[in-house]
């Protein structure tokens, strides 16, 4: 089943858990590059909107500004704003495919 979250704040992060296979091969997710990183901790501010599938990796995002984190997972696929600054806490090394608009 897919779930759709929207958590938000000073800017919005969706994010669609679990989405079907049907919707990964129309956004071309398997063609897009890839990123990684091991378990760590980054200050980091899209300069585009940013999509994403999470591969592997768990990852808490916590929006500058903002009281709130959003904890993000393999499986996962993320959309993050133009704009929107936050740190990246990653407890589990993180593997995802990524596009920017």
């Amino acid at each position: 089943m897919t779930t759709v979250i929207e958590k938000l704040g000073i800017c919005p992060i969706k994010i669609e858990r679990n989405p079907p296979e049907s919707k990964l091969t129309q956004l071309g997710v398997r063609q897009w590059p890839k990123w990684g990183c091991p378990p760590s901790k980054f200050p980091w501010t899209y300069e585009a909107k940013e999509t994403c599938y999470l591969l592997e990796g768990k990852v808490k995002v916590f929006p500058s500004g903002s009281n709130e984190s959003v904890e993000i997972a393999a499986g996962d696929l993320v959309v993050f704003p133009k704009g929107m600054s936050c740190t990246w806490d990653v407890s589990v090394g993180v593997d995802k495919h990524y596009n920017f608009e």
